[in-house]
């Protein structure tokens, strides 16, 4: 079932994201934190859902995802198009978004299979949550937010490259197993 309370929550953090973009051009960062709030309830809250009713859907486990990089991406590329928060930061963030999409496309597509996060997946994942979440607080140009900055780009590249080599892994290992002998 690809409708379900879960994956309408994904369905909604999807349509808070241009909304949350628009409040940010407009300069209305209170009700962009807001509404990026209200689409990081509905984050947490699809997974614990889906994993507490068994309401869990191959096209959720897809979906999800791709939303939460979408709306992450979003974020960035709009806090940096502002100035609020350096391109480096929104290239390292995003680039390591799509590097992940493309190997999980290919890892799937080969092996049906996707790589599950890790523990610096998430820490990343949480550091990127808090550092737009801290531009939307803080004001622009702030030089407090430039450890934040650091701590979150080298995180993001290390779990990157971590998802990276386990999917790498897990492709070769497929492309072993079912190679002609």
């Amino acid at each position: 079932m690809i409708l379900n309370l879960p994956n309408g929550l994904t369905f909604l953090r999807l349509i808070l994201t241009p909304l949350i973009v628009m409040f940010l051009l407009d300069g209305a960062f209170f009700w962009a934190l807001m509404v990026f709030l209200v689409a990081g309830v509905t984050d947490g809250l699809d997974g614990f859902l889906a994993r507490s009713s068994r309401g869990s859907t191959a096209f959720g486990k897809i979906l999800d995802p791709l939303v939460d990089k979408i709306f992450m991406g979003s974020s960035f590329i709009t806090l940096a198009f502002l100035g609020h928060l350096p391109i480096w930061l929104a290239g390292i963030a995003v680039g390591r978004d799509l590097v992940l999409m493309i190997g999980s496309c290919i890892l799937y597509t080969v092996s049906g299979r996707l790589v599950p996060p890790s523990v610096i997946g998430k820490l990343s994942t949480f550091l990127q949550v808090l550092t737009v979440l801290a531009v939307m607080v803080m004001t622009k140009g702030d030089g407090r937010l430039d450890p934040l900055f650091w701590g979150m780009a080298i995180l993001s590249v290390a779990s990157g490259l971590d998802y990276v080599y386990r999917g790498s892994v897990e492709l070769i290992a497929r492309l072993r197993n079912t190679s002609p002998a």
